[in-house]
């Protein structure tokens, strides 16, 4: 039995980033199901840093993300983990009201974002139909995350403090025995005082098998494509990796350059079990038809489809803290569509509450409370 301080149950970023801050503390094991981390979520992510996304928490969490993403620690990185991309939030005639409050909510904290008018809108996304935006909501400081750079960064500085990550380990049986979680997995039996379950769509499961009470976790399947886009004149098509990323108030598509195409989404959120998930071809045409209702482009042949997994709780706020019930038993999980942005705040998070510790000041500073992130407040 291999035995360490903290054993963390899940490689993907919340794993990642978690057990990177941990390291600092005390001996940490990573255990991954799968043959390589960050296979599920963390790999089919959208890769975009925005501070006007999501519930006030994971606003917060990703304004106190900001110092790490842009002075990361010395060699963490060896270039840059964002760049410029900027986000246009867009509203139709009939929507103004909305589209102020939702300038107001995230102007609150991030005062850079600006309210545009029909006029401003077409500017910065040139692709649009004219007579689409009534206006949006412009965040210029969003940015494209380089996510392969980040979970790595974390992984490898994670193993040059002493931590180790053992993958094709699923867990088959964890149990808590003479003040130690024991894992017992494919690849060895593992223990430590604290067990931190960052298991992703699998949380509420893994819970199970440990004996603890569930938190009630959704997995929902996200659908995205990418293509070259078909303009009636190909000029049109001029200044593509410029384009900021567009979604619309209701969040029924989102859209924005990738690699010298597009990367697209309907925004779905439908309930699945946990598993590889794949897409389907309903929401492939959904995310079609959207775009081609919005923009001057026509979709005629998809280089790319593929499906992911986000988990949410009922108040779509991360699970961070140790469970009332079961001593030294931490869950991390929750994250949503939100985990890679957070993920430099959340894992500070994480690793102060799990060595006995209050939240970080810059975190608390920005509203957010225990109470706000523990697993009690769903019970």
């Amino acid at each position: 039995m291999e035995q360490a301080d903290f054993l963390v149950i899940g490689a993907g970023m919340a794993g990642a980033s978690a057990a990177y801050e941990l390291s600092a503390r005390g001996r940490v094991l990573v255990i991954e199901r799968e043959s390589q981390p960050g296979y599920h979520s963390t790999g089919r992510s959208a890769a975009l840093y925005t501070q006007t996304y999501g519930p006030p928490a994971i606003r917060a969490m990703t304004v106190a993300s900001w110092g790490f993403y842009t002075e990361p620690p010395d060699g963490f990185t060896d270039h840059a983990m964002l760049t410029p991309r900027g986000v246009l939030i867009v509203g139709r005639d009939g929507e103004t009201d909305r589209l102020d409050a939702e300038f107001a909510n995230g102007h609150r904290l991030t005062p850079s974002v600006e309210r545009l008018d029909r006029a401003r809108t077409l500017a910065m996304a040139p692709f649009l139909r004219p007579d689409y935006p009534a206006g949006a909501v412009w965040e210029p400081d969003a940015r494209d995350i380089d996510v392969h750079a980040l979970h790595q960064g974390y992984l490898r500085e994670l193993k040059a403090r002493g931590g180790r990550v053992v993958t094709d380990a699923g867990v088959s049986a964890l149990a808590r025995r003479d003040g130690l979680w024991v894992a017992e997995t494919a690849a060895g039996v593992f223990a430590a005082p604290v067990v931190v379950n960052a298991a992703g769509a699998w949380a509420d499961a893994l819970a199970e098998l440990a004996g603890v009470r569930p938190v009630g976790l959704v997995p929902k399947r996200r659908t995205a494509i990418t293509f070259d886009p078909v303009f009636a004149d190909p000029a049109d098509k001029a200044g593509l990796e410029g384009w900021p990323m567009v979604c619309d108030l209701d969040e029924t598509f989102y859209v924005k350059p990738d690699a010298g195409r597009l990367l697209a989404s309907p925004a779905d959120e439908t309930p699945v079990a946990p598993c590889d998930v794949r897409p389907e071809e309903l929401d492939i045409a959904e995310t079609v038809e959207r775009l081609e209702q919005a923009s001057r482009f026509s979709v005629r042949r998809l280089t790319h489809s593929w499906a992911g997994l986000r988990s949410f709780v009922a108040d779509k706020t991360p699970v961070v803290g140790f469970d009332d019930q079961a001593e030294g038993f931490f869950w991390l999980c929750g994250q949503g569509g939100y985990g890679i942005q957070t993920a430099p705040a959340m894992g500070r998070t994480a690793a102060a509450l799990a060595t006995g510790g209050d939240l970080p000041e810059d975190v608390r500073a920005l509203g957010v409370s225990m109470r706000d992130l523990s697993p009690a407040r769903l019970r």
